[in-house]
């Protein structure tokens, strides 16, 4: 794990891309009190007294403190096996770094705090791209339709067999060849929500036209267009070498490259996607260009990779459980009615709704997990919790 100092200029600000919180104004944290001054730290960093505890002050002799009267034992006095300093938490997650528990848990407490952002938003960006990935994929379905019709009649199947197949497939192919269109709109709505995740730590909440209002968004846009292109241009490097030694007549050479291509395809998709994993909270929350930010996230990343890896794939498992009560009750809902009715719009339409409500869901859940994973990767390497300490304390 590298230092903070990596970055160059040393770590960056807690940025609110939003501007300040909706109905107050931005103030500045109060200046740092003297060494020895009451309530401030002292130049070794220790920590400041604690609060009473209700009873009366702890005696200042070498002696052991007096009970309380009523308690029958001494509170844990500074400095002490029982004493420990108290955790600041002005908003959704403790300003300490952060277990599991604690990130699942935030990201479910995210939403709550803020829902119309959450999941008003989540909804109307969904439902306008899953409308237009829905007609795309009834025009590209019925291509493949009839193109596999014809072929399946001239290899001499029956009509009712050619088309039971020639929907299946259309069905099937039309949803893989569209489905990269969701791309860049899941991480240009990943950031979004993250501003409004960014302001729940801090215990404020942003209205919805206050996350549209920042203009850093269109460097989400491209960088989902830039993730959506590198992806296509990978998979037809792959495709082209296949289809390049099988028509060369190496057919053994094409199946191994087919599945080594693949391993190897699937395990950098890995790589790059936990790498990259904090590149829209760096884009909307830390001010920088684009290129910056994106070199920035990279490094963050370096020396949390597996934990970053192994949190995301359970958020993802987790996601993907939810999903599967839409999508497959929708699926044999949409397969009856295809059955009844001999058309696969029915199924196209029935299986878009249910993949509104689960990518409204998982995208929701899997942004707030994004956001505090940004969170709890700065506070290990640079200690982000003790400005989000002074700004909660400014806002006090």
């Amino acid at each position: 794990m590298t230092s903070p100092q990596d970055d160059g200029a040393g770590p960056a600000g807690w940025a609110s891309p939003a501007g300040p919180p909706a109905g107050g104004r931005a103030t500045p944290p109060p200046p740092p009190a003297a060494p020895g001054a009451p309530g401030g730290a002292s130049s070794w960093g220790e920590p400041p007294t604690p609060p009473a505890w209700g009873g009366p002050p702890a005696p200042t002799g070498w002696g052991p403190a007096a009970a309380p009267p009523g308690t029958g034992a001494a509170p844990p006095v500074a400095g002490t096996p029982g004493w420990h300093l108290p955790v600041l938490q002005p908003g959704i997650i403790p300003l300490r770094p952060l277990g599991l528990g604690e990130i699942l848990d935030g990201a479910v407490r995210a939403i709550r705090a803020n829902p119309a952002v959450m999941f008003g938003l989540s909804a109307v960006v969904v439902t306008v791209a899953v409308a237009l990935q829905t007609l795309v994929q009834l025009y590209v379905s019925s291509l493949l339709g009839m193109a596999l019709g014809d072929a399946a009649l001239e290899e001499g199947l029956s009509s009712a067999d050619t088309a039971v197949m020639s929907e299946l497939l259309s069905t099937s192919g039309g949803q893989v060849l569209t489905q990269p269109l969701l791309v860049p709109v899941t991480s240009v709505l990943t950031g979004l929500l993250i501003v409004s995740v960014s302001q729940s730590v801090l215990g404020r909440r942003v209205a919805l036209r206050e996350v549209w209002r920042t203009r850093r968004v269109w460097f989400l846009v491209g960088w989902g267009l830039l993730q959506l292109l590198a992806s296509l241009l990978a998979a037809a490097l792959g495709v082209g070498a296949v289809v390049a030694l099988a028509a060369a007549g190496a057919t053994g050479a094409a199946v191994a490259t087919a599945l080594l291509g693949g391993v190897a395809l699937f395990a950098a998709l890995v790589w790059v996607t936990t790498r990259t994993l904090l590149v829209p909270p760096a884009l909307m929350l830390e001010g920088k260009p684009f290129w910056r930010s994106v070199a920035r996230a990279w490094r963050l990343t370096r020396g949390s990779f597996w934990r970053l890896l192994g949190i995301y794939v359970l958020a993802n498992l987790l996601v993907l459980a939810l999903m599967y009560l839409f999508v497959v009750p929708a699926g044999m809902v949409a397969g009856l009615v295809s059955l009844s009715s001999g058309s696969d719009d029915i199924t196209v339409l029935v299986s878009a709704v249910a993949q509104v409500l689960g990518m409204t869901l998982s995208t929701t859940f899997l942004a707030a997990v994004v956001a505090l994973l940004y969170v709890d990767v700065r506070i290990r390497r640079e200690g982000l919790d003790l400005e989000l300490a002074r700004a909660a304390a400014a806002d006090a």
